[in-house]
């Protein structure tokens, strides 16, 4: 597969919708990972992330503008030991439930589906990054309606082990803009992942349409400790 650039599939692509990106930096000493939300509706653009917990939630920037919650507020991350989810929905709660009862990532995936969100039935897309013992490994989802169709979901799961130092994954819910929003196609696509976290923050950010954007989030992790940083990035200020 080819290596492709993160910032360059970005730019040339207005209206991903949501995207997950976890890979490892080339220096080996970190995992990454990186969640951006984008909007065309008024509810949509009207998000701001905030810090909850070791993860994040999605919150009105402008309360009294929020028409609709039920597909817009969410966590999108939420830490569980050693394991961190990212997910697009409230599917992340779903993990993490099912997660601390001992099923697996994809048994508790087993239990959702796409987005209601007739005609798009925008797809849910999850990750999961384990590191135990100086290890990392990670996996992404994508459960998605088959061509449109709501009557079929179709669920795909892509696992990476000891991922090598440089690179990642990067999975989307849609492939373009459109009316109705075609769903992400394929597997996740490999990107390049950089070291320094301001720098990949930054690349990220202004990569994204600056119509379309409305919240970014990425965290750095230390493999051998556990430890991280992370870096909330909003256009609603």
């Amino acid at each position: 597969m080819e290596l492709r650039s993160l910032e360059q599939e970005l730019r040339s692509n207005a209206y991903p919708g949501r995207g997950i990106v976890i890979g490892r930096t080339p220096n080996g000493a970190y995992a990454v990972t990186a969640y951006f939300i984008m909007g065309r509706s008024e509810n949509s653009r009207n998000r701001i992330f905030v810090t909850e917990g070791e993860g994040i939630r999605t919150r009105a920037f402008d309360p009294a503008k929020l028409s609709d919650p039920s597909l817009v507020i969410y966590a999108p991350v939420r830490v569980l030991g050693n394991k961190t989810i990212v997910t697009n929905g409230d599917q992340t709660d779903t993990i993490y439930e099912c997660m601390d009862k001992q099923m697996t990532f994809e048994q508790a995936l087993r239990t959702r589906e796409f987005e209601p969100d007739a005609p798009n039935y925008t797809p849910r897309i999850s990750g999961i990054m384990h590191l135990e013992g100086g290890k990392f490994n990670y996996a992404m989802s994508i459960l998605k309606s088959s061509c449109g169709n709501p009557e079929s979901c179709c669920r795909y799961t892509f696992a990476y082990e000891n991922p090598l130092p440089g690179q990642g994954h990067f999975i989307h819910t849609y492939q373009w803009d459109g009316d109705p929003l075609p769903s992400f196609e394929g597997e996740p696509k490999l990107v390049g992942i950089g070291d320094d976290m301001e720098q990949f923050t930054n690349g990220l950010w202004d990569s994204l349409n600056p119509e379309n954007k409305v919240s970014l989030f990425v965290r750095y992790i230390e493999i051998a400790t556990g430890d991280y940083r992370s870096k909330i990035v909003n256009k609603n200020q």
